[in-house]
């Protein structure tokens, strides 16, 4: 017979959560001695064991007094339902340690091979630095926010650079960040791009991001956040599109 302090010691927890236990039916509250101490046996040390066992689990302790008191066809059951609740979230830690391992080692994110393709194809295209770095940042947020619809909005975006005329339109894009928002070349850039993307696109609206996710206006708010120009440039070709 061993009193509370050593068997908390045994099993490695702390003579409170003893007494939690007990209070929460867990643990059989065993009787006392002459002295008035608790006595506990090995057969409560085994108990406190499973209970414990399950607990640093995650099972909340209400299911624990279920499962304790389940007969043993559904308690194992449970218990292969727990082994497949840790399994998925070790395979989800895993994930985060990986992708704290990349971020350690200078890595934001690794995007798919077409798309790092696509990014060193732009600085071929005589596209700068900034738009390149930008561009790249962004698509990082897409796939990472919306992994479904981000090859969809990538292959579009592919497929309209692979044109020189439309590519022409973002490289003018790119090349208007230094200039003043109320440059006339602003105005005229901002109805070439209107009248290339209803060309597009028809009367519809352009493939988007879902419209209950805030990553569109991010996005655009990082663009615009670069220069006022392409701030202006932004607003005139919404308004155009809109009307």
């Amino acid at each position: 017979m061993i009193t509370i302090g050593q068997l908390a010691r045994y099993v490695g927890v702390s003579t409170k959560t003893i007494r939690v236990y007990h209070d929460k039916g867990l643990l059989p509250e065993p009787d006392r001695d002459a002295s008035g101490y608790r006595r506990y046996t090995a057969a409560d040390a085994i108990e406190l064991i499973k209970i414990r066992t399950l607990a640093e689990a995650g099972v909340p302790l209400a299911r624990i007094r279920d499962l304790r008191a389940a007969a043993d066809e559904d308690f194992q059951r449970a218990l292969r339902g727990i082994d497949d609740e840790l399994t998925a979230r070790i395979d989800g830690l895993r994930a985060t340690r990986a992708r704290l391992r990349r971020l350690a080692a200078g890595e934001v994110s690794s995007l798919p091979t077409e798309v790092a393709a696509f990014l060193e194809r732009l600085a071929g295209w005589g596209f700068t630095s900034r738009w390149v770095d930008l561009q790249r940042d962004l698509w990082i947020l897409v796939f990472a926010t919306h992994p479904e619809q981000a090859m969809t909005l990538f292959e579009d975006q592919n497929e309209i650079l692979s044109d020189p005329a439309q590519r022409q339109l973002f490289l003018d894009y790119d090349r208007a960040h230094d200039l003043g928002p109320d440059d006339p070349r602003i105005d005229a850039l901002a109805r070439r791009i209107v009248e290339a993307t209803r060309a597009r696109y028809g009367p519809g609206v352009r493939p988007e991001l879902d419209t209950d996710s805030g990553i569109p206006a991010l996005i655009q708010g990082s663009v615009n956040a670069e220069s006022p120009a392409w701030r202006r440039l932004d607003t005139l070709v919404r308004s155009r599109l809109n009307g």
